[in-house]
């Protein structure tokens, strides 16, 4: 059994800008939901995607030019590194971006996506022997109660559509799946290589299906522009990074369990920005979930409950 100690290594050896990474993330994480959905309104979802992707990548490029950092020294290395981009950039915001298209609102899919741990939580112990103790379970069976409170109380305003609630759950499974394999296989490159690597995987990825179900036409307005910009530096490049970063650093099912504070940002934002109403019920629900982060994450829970 691999202790947490082997998993992610001790506070001494982490460097000092990790622990603002979990606030810099959740925010960064909340409000691209809503600069997606916001940018929508002007170009198909996989045009969209493609061209954010390009951008990554060519920004990636002339950085890797100057910087000239290190590449990975396997074909393994290659191909867990875009598994891993494919994960998280094609299927992912892929799916996340079809559900939005479909009519799904941006607190809605923020959670059914919060339902990450519950399946992190159930695979990392048999997939790597990360231990998952019962304060975690309960925190973990908290959440997901609390989105589902959320989704029922939202459902009264707006039904949400099947199609969307089905892009969803594979926008969930991707996020998953990308997660657990960069814990379990991925090692620390240069982030200019992996974003490289990682984007343009992405890329290839949704290329086909934009050129065979799209127009690609895009209608450029200062909307689409502005939430493009914030989608590469922030969401792309920035949070993205600190992700892979906190999953290396720590365990997988304690950083997944971030994904519960996501909603009710992501609901706060659309509501101002997007004009999407929650009605109170709907944040009771989040402040449900809130409790399963807490405990979750608190290392006093873990010391009362039995491990």
């Amino acid at each position: 059994m691999i202790n947490d100690k082997e998993i992610s290594g001790t506070p001494d050896n982490q460097p000092v800008w990790l622990s603002f990474a979990p606030g810099i993330f959740l925010f960064m994480w909340s409000t691209g939901y809503v600069a997606a959905k916001f940018g929508l309104g002007y170009i198909e979802p996989m045009t969209f995607l493609a061209l954010r992707f390009a951008c990554v990548v060519g920004i990636m490029a002339v950085l890797f030019v100057i910087l000239r950092p290190p590449l990975p020294q396997s074909r393994e290395e290659w191909m867990h590194l875009a598994i891993v981009g494919f994960l998280l950039q094609s299927l992912y915001f892929g799916m996340c971006y079809m559900s939005y298209t479909a009519g799904l609102s941006v607190g809605t899919l923020a959670l059914i996506l919060a339902m990450q741990p519950i399946i992190v939580g159930l695979v990392a112990p048999r997939w790597y022997g990360e231990p998952v103790g019962w304060h975690r379970w309960i925190g973990l069976v908290l959440g997901l109660a609390g989105a589902v409170i959320v989704i029922v109380a939202r459902s009264e305003i707006v039904a949400p559509p099947a199609v969307g609630f089905l892009f969803a759950v594979l926008a969930l499974l991707g996020i998953t799946g990308g997660s657990l394999w960069e814990k379990r296989f991925g090692v620390s490159h240069h982030p200019v290589t992996a974003n490289l690597v990682g984007f343009t995987a992405g890329l290839i990825g949704v290329a086909p299906f934009m050129i065979a179900f799209e127009t690609m036409q895009i209608v450029w307005t200062w909307q689409l522009a502005g939430s493009l910009a914030y989608l590469i530096v922030a969401s792309s490049l920035i949070a993205i990074g600190l992700l892979l970063a906190m999953i290396r650093a720590g365990e997988v099912s304690r950083v997944s369990a971030l994904f519960f504070l996501v909603p009710p940002m992501a609901a706060t934002f659309a509501w101002i920005i997007l004009d999407e109403v929650m009605p109170p019920l709907a944040w009771a629900g989040m402040a449900v979930a809130g409790l399963g982060v807490f405990m979750a994450t608190s290392q006093r829970w873990a010391v009362k409950l039995p491990q």
